[in-house]
């Protein structure tokens, strides 16, 4: 890239802190405690950054001095650079029992594409294993001679896949990303011969890996840390069968379930769920297959009974009973995507305390043959630490999902604000409907992006003509948070320059998520795909960073990045 695309703002900072066009190691020392913040920046992160440059020092007769301003652009665009500081890696508190984070959590992590008739394999557990996911979940049904347990979707034409051969890979790549726990959650059909076995399965697989603290309920979760590296069982009661109507009615339901185009639809941040009372969540055992725990307990092999850690089931009652908080033990109970739109409107409050000790999860609905997901940002927000997403789908809400695991080194578990956790003075709790005051103001500057010409085929966006290029970038993050903005179009440019700011008033940072896109204006067909990427507002570098795109499934673009600037103000 020529100098003469650097834009003005990047000229006139090298202006700023250079002298005859270079910039000294003292002066590019100032800059990145200046400019990028970074306030303990030394002489020898400066020569760092200089030594990073190597392969232009053909351009820099003066390298050994210092930038000029195509070392210095290249600095700033660079892979040495990124929005995230990737020295951080883990530095939340891993002390605080498992309730207090939130947890990278798959659901149905054995499928390779839909809900309905693709195969199950130990392949997407794998993948999502490597990408830090730190809850599998599993469904295990008799094999067709009921004389050992597959895993599979249970009624519907999925292909199945052994259990043992998903243990294997989960004790294979359970720590290659993270050390921190795995949980597996066991979707169970078994009669007590089947879950006997198991239990001699899981046992023989995992060894001292495993985390088992007898039958009994624990009083309190374990920390992240004291469990690095175990695998942990979380199991409830086996479901109600589906009635082979209800199957035949989701076969048909399946063929509408194609493929999202490339965005994934907007995510409803604001979706006004109707204000209904909760009438229908009062006895809803029937509909949630979740019976008493006892009624499993009672019948279950007592070897597989003493392998789970983390309880599961709602029990009998009301919503107003399942979120009952026992101080002598803790639960885990989960609840569908609907459930928890309507539970929030009248139980907001009671699901924040709920969660202060025990584990809410929260699954994706039924009617979701496609693999699609929903705003993970209901359930963040009330607290719930396994919000559980198709991995393999794709679209906006896996892309927030991808976001809030890249904080804390991307290990899988992102503690929770203070205010999810701990209740208030008066013993109030957090609640997201309320308006809080603006606590900050995040500046960010879209400078301009480049990478396209390289990652792409040139006939990609226009057959005829360079792309149309416009970027939007705004905040998910709580109601009053929530808001996209655009740049304007810039027609026919491989290497867009746009230099817009824009300003985000944030009320809540803690639970802030910056998102990113870049399309392709198209004026006869729906805008392409040209990337995206989401990023967690509380480690956002301040400073002119390099961020990089990533496709729409969420690998990254060898090539394809923004240059931005992010202030707090």
């Amino acid at each position: 890239m020529a100098a003469a695309e650097a834009p003005e703002d990047i000229k006139s900072l090298f202006n700023q802190y250079s002298e005859n066009e270079v910039m000294g190691l003292d002066q590019l020392q100032r800059f990145l405690i200046e400019v990028q913040k970074e306030e303990n920046a030394t002489l020898e992160d400066a020569q760092a950054v200089v030594d990073s440059l190597h392969e232009f020092k053909h351009l820099n007769i003066f390298h050994r001095k210092g930038l000029n301003i195509e070392t210095f652009f290249q600095y700033l665009f660079g892979d040495v650079n990124p929005p995230i500081n990737p020295k951080l890696g883990v530095h939340h508190d891993m002390t605080a029992q498992l309730s207090n984070y939130f947890i990278f959590t798959g659901h149905n992590s054995y499928l390779t594409g839909n809900q309905l008739s693709s195969d199950c394999s130990d392949a997407p557990i794998i993948h999502a294993l490597r990408r830090g996911v730190r809850v599998i979940e599993l469904d295990i049904w008799p094999n067709s001679k009921k004389d050992s347990v597959n895993v599979l979707h249970g009624r519907t034409l999925t292909t199945p896949v052994e259990l043992i051969k998903c243990l294997r890979s989960i004790k294979d790549h359970a720590f290659v990303a993270s050390d921190y726990p795995v949980v597996i959650t066991l979707e169970d059909h078994l009669t007590p011969d089947l879950q006997a076995k198991v239990a001699e399965m899981i046992t023989q697989t995992f060894g001292d890996m495993l985390f088992s603290p007898g039958s009994e309920c624990l009083k309190e979760f374990p920390s992240p840390e004291s469990l690095k590296n175990r695998i942990i069982i979380s199991t409830k009661p086996p479901k109600e069968y589906l009635e082979a109507k209800e199957v035949k009615a989701r076969e048909n339901g399946s063929k509408k379930g194609k493929e999202e185009e490339a965005w994934g639809k907007e995510v409803n941040f604001k979706a006004k769920i109707d204000d209904e009372k909760d009438d229908d969540l009062e006895e809803k055992e029937g509909d949630n297959n979740d019976e008493d725990d006892s009624k499993l307990h009672q019948n279950a092999a007592p070897e597989y009974k003493r392998l789970i850690a983390i309880h599961a089931g709602k029990g009998k009652g009301s919503i107003t009973d399942w979120l009952r908080v026992d101080p002598n033990k803790v639960r885990r109970i989960s609840l569908s995507e609907q459930e928890l739109e309507k539970a929030v409107i009248s139980h907001g409050k009671d699901i924040v305390r709920f969660t202060q000790r025990n584990i809410l999860r929260v699954y994706p609905k039924g009617t979701r043959f496609d693999s699609s997901n929903y705003n993970p940002l209901v359930g963040w927000m009330h607290g719930a630490q396994m919000v559980a997403f198709n991995m393999q789908g794709y679209g906006r809400s896996l892309w927030l999902m991808h976001g809030m695991f890249r904080a804390n080194g991307g290990c899988g578990y992102v503690k929770k604000p203070e205010f999810l956790v701990k209740a208030g003075p008066h013993n109030e709790v957090f609640d997201p409907k309320v308006k809080f005051p603006v606590k900050t103001t995040l500046r960010v500057t879209v400078y301009m992006g480049e990478g396209w010409f390289y990652d792409f085929r040139h006939t990609h966006f226009d057959t005829y003509s360079p792309p149309d290029f416009y970027t939007r970038v705004g905040i998910a993050g709580v109601p009053a948070d929530t808001i996209m903005k655009k740049t304007r179009i810039l027609e026919d440019n491989w290497i867009p320059n746009w230099d817009e700011t824009f300003d985000f008033r944030l009320t809540v940072p803690e639970l802030a998520l910056l998102r990113i896109e870049v399309h392709e204006y198209d004026m006869s067909e729906k805008d392409d795909f040209a990337g995206q990427t989401c990023l967690p507002v509380s480690e956002l570098r301040k400073g002119i960073r390099a961020v990089p795109l990533h496709t729409r499934k969420g690998e990254k673009y060898k090539s394809v990045k923004l240059l931005m600037r992010f202030e707090f103000v």
